[in-house]
């Protein structure tokens, strides 16, 4: 009973119901970025390139056999365009969304720190030190 009690405490506290909101908006926002590259970004580069779309791109290094049941083995580059300018977006966005969060907070007023008081030994120095510098 007592690691229910315990897993309980965890799961409500804040930050891990915070990382939970964060993970779950994370994944929406991922297919949001998915769709903007794929619908609205891959297109236009596709129509300046002649058309090339780049989900197809590929170099073919064993072709396909359908008579033996063998799939084609292929390096698909242009996935993996796809998946650069993703997180470039993605990157993009979240340095965005930091910097201005980090622009609304008030920034923190530095309260000077007061030199802490000489101690009872450092006194007695000073006082030698004084003495030592009048004889001389």
């Amino acid at each position: 009973m007592a690691i229910v009690k315990e897993f309980k405490e965890f799961a409500l506290r804040g930050n891990v119901v915070d990382l939970a909101v964060g993970i779950i908006i994370g994944a929406a926002f991922g297919k949001i970025v998915t769709s903007l590259v794929n619908d609205v970004i891959m297109p236009p580069i596709g129509y300046v390139t002649g058309g090339i779309d780049f989900k197809n791109l590929k170099v073919l290094l064993k072709p396909a056999d359908p008579a033996n049941k063998i799939a084609e083995v292929a390096i698909h580059y242009g996935n993996f365009i796809n998946t650069v300018i993703e997180f470039l977006i993605v990157a993009f966005c979240i340095f965005m969304v930091v910097k201005t969060i980090n622009s609304l907070k008030k920034p923190e007023q530095v309260v000077p720190v007061a030199e802490p008081a000489p101690t009872k030994e450092e006194i007695l120095l000073a006082e030698i030190r004084d003495l030592l510098a009048q004889k001389a």
